[in-house]
């Protein structure tokens, strides 16, 4: 699956119908326990580490992911990942109006 794709695949599964204006705002939620994602803020993008590693996919969860315009996050992808599967389960729309990226070669869904 081209880079094209996996953003259509993640901006369509975390932007929602009615959304309200975008905020920096990139919160882990605690359903993955010990596993939790880990945001690092920087001065021009914000990175994504750690998550739930399963087999060759790693996953991720949040409570709220909006990436502003002209601002980045990257996902961290740690050797053998083949797949990074990010889902948002908090209330609000998400807003994606920045860059979404991944250090490697993984599936983003």
């Amino acid at each position: 699956m081209n880079q094209t794709n996996w953003y259509f695949l993640l901006l369509t599964a975390a932007t929602v119908v009615g959304s309200q204006p975008a905020t920096a705002q990139l919160i882990p939620d605690n359903t993955l326990g010990a596993e939790n994602s880990v945001v690092v803020p920087m001065p021009l993008l914000d990175e994504i580490q750690e998550g739930a590693i399963r087999g060759a996919n790693l996953f991720h969860s949040f409570l709220e992911f909006n990436v502003e315009a002209g601002r980045s996050v990257y996902f961290v992808n740690p050797a053998g990942i083949e797949n990074i599967l990010t889902r948002v389960t908090g209330n609000n729309a998400s807003d994606i109006l920045g860059q979404l990226g991944v250090d490697g070669i993984a599936l983003q869904v």
